[in-house]
């Protein structure tokens, strides 16, 4: 079969997507509060970035916020909240001026009406950008992606706009958050934890899967690079058997 998806030495991953895990822990354990380890996160975040932006990777995904995070205390919520908004204000010039997209997924509605509008601002502002595709999640779920993509269809299909024999997995992906983003090659999740935490669970159906021990503030660069490598080693084979590859 003359494919190149079943080389048994892929090429470089497309899309790479993290789940940054850890910031917690990495303050608990140094007596600190659970806020500075979400602000050393935003180090490793650039780091990350960087490492993409090196490596050449055209699409990167990192999941900084989900919907289940809403239920944390309102004060560590608060505190992410106004990390987030520091960040908006402060990265994206330099964003822009290394040619990167900005596109933040996930419910907006729940976020404070001043950080919608500094996404908002940053996505136009850096839409014609072509060196990396970076991609935030940001109170964002998995399952409810699935739901609202569901409804959307069932609506179309209520409405007389779609037949429901018409409905396949190119349709369907149509109506997700990440509808034009390839689907993840690479998933990558920090902290030694082994879960993909309601996190592109329609799209990561294939992606190769990396833990890495490491806190989430703890990981660089190199941890990027060795994560890729070990995804380049892999012989991906999307279901097929390898006798017959």
């Amino acid at each position: 079969m003359d494919d190149a998806r079943f080389s048994p030495n892929p090429a470089p991953p497309r899309h790479v997507a993290v789940i940054m895990d850890g910031n917690g822990r990495w303050a608990n354990a140094r007596g600190l509060p659970r806020t500075l380890g979400h602000r050393q996160g935003a180090e490793a975040v650039r780091r990350c970035i960087e490492g993409a932006l090196e490596l050449r990777i055209p699409f990167l995904t990192l999941f900084g916020f989900s919907s289940e995070n809403w239920r944390r205390p309102m004060t560590e919520v608060e505190d992410l909240m106004g990390l987030l908004r520091r960040y908006l204000k402060s990265e994206i010039a330099e964003f822009h001026k290394n040619g990167i997209r900005l596109r933040v997924i996930g419910d907006r509605e729940r976020l404070p009406k001043d950080i919608v509008r500094l996404i908002a601002d940053a996505e136009q502002r850096t839409a014609e950008n072509e060196a990396l595709d970076l991609v935030i999640a940001i109170s964002y779920g998995g399952r409810q992606e699935i739901a609202a993509a569901a409804r959307q269809l069932a609506a179309a299909v209520a409405a007389g706009e779609l037949a429901p024999e018409d409905i396949d997995e190119d349709t369907f992906a149509a109506g997700l958050l990440t509808a034009g983003i390839p689907d993840p090659d690479l998933m990558i999740r920090t902290s030694g934890e082994q879960r993909l935490s309601n996190f592109l669970l329609w799209q990561s159906a294939y992606s190769e899967l990396v833990f890495v021990d490491k806190l989430w503030p703890d990981f660089d660069k190199s941890d990027l690079k060795a994560a890729v490598e070990e995804f380049r080693r892999r012989e991906r084979r999307y279901g097929a058997a390898a006798e017959s590859l």
